[in-house]
C-alpha cells in the first residue's frame, strides 16, 4: 500500500476531516500489508500516528531538489545506490530528526544536511517512511512554482534545479535512476518475494 502527501501539512493532523478514517486505515495495514510506503505528509502521519512523533514547522518552505547520504548500505531498500543521490522536496513541514534517532523501531536508511531525513522504516520494512517526493517528475516543482507566482504566494525558486536558476530554461533531471531504483527495490524486496500467496 502507498499513503500518499495531501496539502493540508501545516493543519494539526487531527484537525484534518479524514484524519479518523486514515488512522483506521493505517492500523489496518499492519495485519493486512505486507508493506506500506508513506510518502511526504503521509509519513509525517504514519510516524504521528504510530510512534507520536509530531512534524513541526519549518521557517520557510523546503522546496528544490537537495542532496541525501545512504546512511545504512546493508538494508535492501537502497541496494544500488551511489552513497550520494538528489530528491526533491516540496513542504512547509518537517519531523525532527533527533526523534526519528532516538525511536528504537526506526531504522534511519538516508538523510540530508539540509532537508533533514528522507527515508527511514520500520519492522524489517513494513512500515516505510519517506519525507521527500522522487516521484516526481522533469516539470512537477516547475508547475508548483509557476502556479504559486501566478497566485502571488510567497515562494522562491526551487534549489539545485533550473539551470543558472533561470525559471525559463528546462530544469535539470537529476533523480530518476535512484527514484526508480526505490521503487523497484520496495516492489521487490518488501512486496513481491515476501507476499504471501495462494495458487
Amino acid at each position: 500500500m502507498i499513503i500518499t502527501g495531501a496539502p493540508v501539512e501545516q493543519m494539526a493532523f487531527e484537525e484534518v476531516d479524514y484524519w479518523e478514517e486514515l488512522c483506521e486505515i493505517m492500523d489496518w495495514t499492519k495485519t493486512h500489508v505486507t508493506s506500506t510506503l508513506h510518502i511526504c505528509w503521509g509519513a509525517q502521519a504514519g510516524l504521528y500516528h504510530h510512534f507520536g512523533i509530531n512534524k513541526i514547522d519549518l521557517p520557510g518552505k523546503l522546496f528544490g531538489i537537495f542532496l541525501h547520504q545512504v546512511k545504512n548500505r546493508k538494508i535492501p531498500l537502497v541496494r544500488g545506490f551511489d552513497d550520494l543521490f538528489y530528491a526533491p522536496h516540496s513542504r512547509h513541514t518537517t519531523v525532527p530528526q533527533e526523534e526519528i534517532y532516538g525511536c528504537p523501531e526506526l531504522t534511519v536508511l538516508a538523510e540530508s544536511e539540509e532537508a533533514g531525513i528522507f527515508l527511514c522504516m520500520s519492522e524489517d520494512g513494513k512500515q516505510i517512511y519517506m519525507m521527500g517526493h522522487p516521484e516526481y517528475d522533469r516539470y512537477t516543482l516547475d508547475q508548483e512554482y509557476k502556479r504559486d507566482v501566478a497566485k502571488n504566494l510567497p515562494i522562491h525558486l526551487p534549489v539545485n534545479y533550473y539551470p543558472d536558476d533561470d525559471p525559463d530554461r528546462k530544469p535539470y533531471l537529476q533523480w530518476r535512476a535512484h527514484s526508480n531504483c526505490l521503487y523497484c527495490n520496495w516492489l521487490n524486496y518488501y512486496v513481491y518475494q515476501v507476499t504471501p500467496y495462494h495458487l
